[in-house]
């Protein structure tokens, strides 16, 4: 089991972040992030619930740095009539 001590691997995060290429995972491994900020961006890039009032506070830090990575290159959608 990963701890936040622990040194993650690219399987360990891929893992945690899905299928993502090599470059994208390994700018993430850069930041040397925590499980808990993985999963707190995982969690924000997927749009998973409510969780800015959830959490009661916007993303910052390296959760932030991996929202950016995993959300870089993403269109905002156009509004729905």
């Amino acid at each position: 089991m990963t701890t936040q001590n622990a040194v993650l691997t690219i399987e360990e995060l891929r893992r945690l972040a899905g299928d993502l290429d090599d470059e994208t995972l390994t700018e993430i491994l850069a930041l040397d992030p925590s499980v808990e900020e993985i999963e707190e961006a995982v969690m924000w890039a997927n749009r998973e619930g409510d969780i800015p009032g959830k959490s009661g506070h916007p993303l910052d830090g390296k959760a932030a740095a991996i929202f950016d990575i995993l959300t870089a290159g993403e269109e905002d959608e156009p509004p729905r009539r």
